[in-house]
């Protein structure tokens, strides 16, 4: 019923914008002094019609649920619902839910079935209501607009002030998404804290997160130094920029300045082709291809390697994200003026000191941030990290040794039986919030290089 709802809102939405519309363009033809165009007359009526319809239905799924659960739980006899905890009314309700469902593995008892009629009737009769007043409102509203529509009316203004708030509701979104995320972080990394110390965490040099979920269960007890695992975050991170920044960079110069019209035409699209790739195909790529080539060819000078390695998961992810600082620097080194390239080339100047004298300087705020958008992508990559590089957690600087990366234990410490409130589970989020620091202190040493540079060019 909500999809209907939403293709009728988007229907009436669209025949109040004609009949908005046609107003305005009556107003026209009558030869009057109009303050807006025809266009802003139906955007007007649009805005009044579909929004108000589009919140209150938001609003009417939000609420129905746990009004309806209400309503149930209300209507069940005193001899279940009497003395029964939070957790047994909600086993009860999910019961009736799935018996009204049809998902009977059981025979219920009368009072559940008759329940479970009465939450079919009840959705019914919600939904029904839902689109009997979100219908009537969108008239109402038609109604309304319509009628203030005129040939000085300030229907532009109306618009414009709708898509401010738009633009500042989005805004606000944005910043307390990023808000809570933050506080989320925080707030579970305390937990964490206050079992396991913080220098404990901060200078550890073994990573063992492994503990005892029963009394039991034979288990570590637990290591929580996060050295090794940042330590293989950035090891990885570094191979893989090491083969991205240089290729990528160098191919935005080749299709910028040597390349002619045919082969950027093929190059570009190539590229732009593996940013598309899904990192597991990456991750597959590593290991039925590069792993075992570069085993073979470290077993052929006798050098033994790991069957997952960091320099097999760096590599492979650096190819994944050449497009990203490729295209980046393509378009930041497009972006310069054109004469400042006619001007160093009339001085005399090469195109390879054009080049690096003047395009790169001026570009380097836009390559400086595709080389942050691939690190940021390097940092929190984990499919290819999972397939080709490993999960345990090595203090080594050796690329042909197996390590792990923050990302990967953030993903293998939520998943399981392991209780939410355990410093295990809880490591993950003292994993991300460190993740964040680190993140954030290499985005403001970028823009102070980068302010550097714009200050040295100025």
């Amino acid at each position: 019923m909500f999809g209907y709802l939403i293709l009728t809102i988007l229907v009436f939405t669209l025949v109040a914008y004609f009949v908005g519309q046609t107003a305005g363009r009556s107003f026209a033809l009558a030869d009057r002094q109009t303050h807006s165009l025809p266009g802003y007359h139906g955007a007007f009526v649009a805005v009044w019609v579909g929004i108000p319809a589009l919140v209150l239905a938001l609003l009417w799924v939000a609420l129905q649920q746990p009004v309806i659960d209400r309503l149930v739980i209300g209507s069940l006899p005193g001899a279940l619902t009497s003395g029964a905890t939070p957790a047994q009314l909600s086993l009860i309700l999910s019961e009736i839910k799935n018996v009204a469902a049809g998902q009977i593995f059981a025979e219920p008892s009368p009072d559940v079935k008759a329940a479970a009629d009465l939450y079919v009737r009840w959705q019914d009769i919600a939904r029904w209501a839902m689109f009997a007043a979100a219908v009537a409102l969108m008239l109402l509203a038609l109604v309304i607009a319509r009628s203030k529509l005129a040939p000085r009316f300030r229907a532009r203004t109306g618009v414009e002030r709708f898509i401010t708030g738009m633009i500042i509701f989005c805004s606000v979104v944005a910043i307390l998404t990023t808000v809570g995320i933050i506080a989320s972080l925080v707030y579970e990394s305390l937990e964490f804290f206050r079992r396991v110390p913080l220098h404990e965490f901060v200078f550890g040099t073994r990573w063992e997160p492994q503990m005892a979920i029963r009394e039991d269960q034979v288990a570590g007890a637990g290591a929580f130094g996060v050295i090794p695992v940042f330590t293989g975050t950035l090891l990885i991170a570094s191979i893989a920029m090491l083969v991205a920044v240089p290729i990528g960079l160098f191919t935005a110069i080749y299709l910028v300045e040597y390349a002619n019209e045919n082969v950027r035409r093929v190059v570009k699209p190539v590229l732009e082709v593996l940013a598309g790739i899904p990192s597991v195909v990456y991750g597959f790529f590593a290991v039925l291809t590069v792993a075992p080539a570069v085993r073979a060819a470290g077993g052929a000078i006798g050098i033994v390697m790991s069957p997952n390695s960091a320099l097999v998961a760096g590599g492979v992810m650096g190819i994944m994200i050449i497009p990203f600082i490729s295209s980046l620097s393509d378009d930041a080194l497009k972006a310069v003026p054109r004469t400042m390239r006619d001007g160093s080339l009339a001085m005399g100047a090469t195109r390879a000191e054009t080049m690096i004298k003047v395009l790169l300087p001026a570009a380097i705020p836009g390559i400086m941030g595709g080389v942050l958008l691939g690190l940021s992508r390097a940092i929190g990559e984990t499919m290819i990290v999972v397939m080709a590089a490993g999960l345990i957690a090595t203090l080594t600087f050796n690329p042909l040794d197996s390590v792990t990366t923050v990302t990967v234990q953030i993903v293998t410490m939520l998943v399981g039986d392991t209780a939410f409130d355990s410093p295990k589970t809880l490591a993950a989020f003292a994993l991300g919030l460190m993740l964040f620091l680190v993140t954030l202190t290499l985005n403001v040493i970028a823009l102070r290089i980068v302010q550097k540079f714009r200050e040295q060019y100025d």
